[in-house]
């Protein structure tokens, strides 16, 4: 028993980490954009909106959940060479999605609060229906990428639950993390937030990459599968609590095959720089103006 702790504990504390971390940072991402819309709506006495808000965020809920289920049946119900071909392409397609996300909340960081203000204001003025649709399309929109980015990431973790659980914390902790600024008990910078989130999401996703990557291999359907870049396994531990750490985290591997080593470098560099190269308005507007951060309630 004592050698089963030893060897399991790091393990699941890594994936509750790390799924924790997913949950927290799209939570806190989906918190705040709803808070910023129903707080335009308390603040311009439009109170009786806020039932379509809270219609098009339960859907959206609801959508994300039927999205993460049916992928979670399609992933555990094949085995062998389809499981890998499902997971590997599951694994690109959230890179895809992921990367196109964290590049336009780059642009829109230093803007998102005016914009989702305009666009309420303009909801209003069209219906009830508009509100529930810009509600269900903002939080929509983050769910599917939590989504997509929970899969690449259990993918790795052998099918266990403490990833979900983790995941269900991190967004729990979002939540009250909202709420507070909601009523003004903490104020955040919106433009430092989503920098430093997005950063840290570049690199799993990188990782997620380079997980699809060797999946696609061992089904075949690209090349490179035995071409092993480099195997440090001799002196690095894959069991042990950095091993599974950063396996958990990052998909990092002692033995990549070469075809993953250049697809995780390439996409790093490329997609980092895009994503930290300097806006037009930075220096203009070095910090961000009173409606970029987070409103009191």
């Amino acid at each position: 028993m004592g050698v089963f702790l030893a060897v399991s504990t790091p393990t699941v504390a890594t994936q509750l980490f790390g799924s924790g971390l997913i949950g927290l940072r799209e939570g806190l991402e989906t918190g705040i954009v709803v808070m910023i819309l129903a707080a335009f709506l308390v603040k311009s006495d439009r109170r009786d909106s806020l039932k379509w808000l809270w219609l098009g965020v339960g859907a959206a809920v609801l959508m994300v959940l039927a999205i993460f289920a049916g992928i979670h049946y399609g992933t555990s119900t094949v085995s062998g060479l389809a499981a890998e071909a499902v997971a590997g392409v599951a694994s690109l397609v959230a890179v895809v999605i992921v990367t196109a996300m964290v590049l336009w909340m780059r642009g829109a960081a230093t803007h998102i609060s005016k914009d989702l203000r305009a666009g309420m204001s303009h909801a209003t003025e069209v219906g009830g229906l508009a509100v529930l649709s810009l509600s269900f399309l903002a939080v929509g929109r983050e769910g599917v990428e939590t989504a997509l980015l929970m899969v690449g990431y259990a993918e790795n973790t052998s099918g266990s639950s403490w990833p979900l659980l983790g995941l269900l914390l991190g967004i729990l902790v979002a939540v009250v993390v909202t709420i507070a600024l909601y009523f003004g008990a903490v104020r955040v910078n919106l433009a430092k937030f989503f920098t430093y989130t997005g950063a840290l999401l570049v690199v799993v996703a990188a990782g997620i990459l380079a997980y699809g990557i060797r999946a696609i291999q061992t089904v075949g359907w690209l090349p490179g599968g035995a071409n092993v870049a480099f195997d440090i396994s001799g002196f690095y531990d894959q069991s042990s609590w950095y091993g599974s750490t950063l396996a958990g985290l990052f998909n990092i591997r002692p033995d990549p095959t070469v075809l993953q080593v250049i697809a995780w470098s390439v996409y790093l560099v490329v997609v980092m720089t895009l994503f930290l190269r300097p806006r037009r308005t930075d220096s203009a507007d070095s910090s961000p103006a009173p409606h970029d951060r987070i409103p009191a309630a």
